[in-house]
């Protein structure tokens, strides 16, 4: 077992039965009291943020994590099928496990699924940046340069986000999947 003085951040820790990564954590020792850590922990399994405080020197239980990267392969349903790099082994991951970000992946995209030592996956990453083709958007007409004035478009995967006016069907957009949000285009 360890305590609140192993806390650094990325730790996985279970907590209230549930895997949780450390965010963020913070020693503070008042005037009067005992010392305390506060902490921000991400539930591996909901995606749900929580501030909790820790007693100083309070046991915690450490996950041993593993990370290894799939290849994605296809959508079933609401399954996600994905391939072992080194055994050529498929997998079966519900998608909800990616958090959102598998509106994101295209066939052939790295995948990065973290297990724990009894190779039971707690949780599944896309990459943080995607290529995507733009397959429907409305077309940005000359003179159309308000700051900020965005519109719907449809990427490849079938994705939706908002784009600047100036994006038009066909063109490459680096997109962000944590924030489902446009980045930049890719010139040819």
């Amino acid at each position: 077992m360890a305590d609140t003085s192993d806390f650094r951040n990325g730790l996985i820790i279970r907590f209230k039965n549930d895997p949780y990564v450390i965010v963020e954590f913070q020693h503070v020792k008042p005037g009067k009291g005992g010392a305390f850590v506060r902490t921000t922990l991400k539930n591996l399994k909901s995606g749900r943020n929580l501030d909790n405080t820790f007693r100083s020197g309070e046991s915690v239980e450490i996950i041993r994590v593993e990370r290894r990267k799939y290849q994605f392969l296809y959508k079933d349903g609401d399954m996600l099928v994905i391939m072992d790099n080194e055994n050529y082994e498929q997998l079966n991951v519900e998608a909800v496990l990616f958090g959102g970000g598998e509106d994101f992946l295209k066939e052939g995209e790295t995948v990065e699924l973290v297990l724990d030592d009894k190779e039971k996956i707690i949780s599944a990453e896309v990459p943080i940046f995607v290529q995507l083709k733009v397959i429907e958007t409305e077309p940005g007409f000359k003179g159309d340069t308000a700051t900020n004035v965005m519109k719907p478009a449809t990427l490849e995967t079938g994705a939706k986000i908002n784009v600047p006016l100036f994006v038009n069907e066909g063109e490459l957009l680096k997109v962000d999947t944590r924030t489902s949000s446009y980045v930049e285009r890719i010139k040819n």
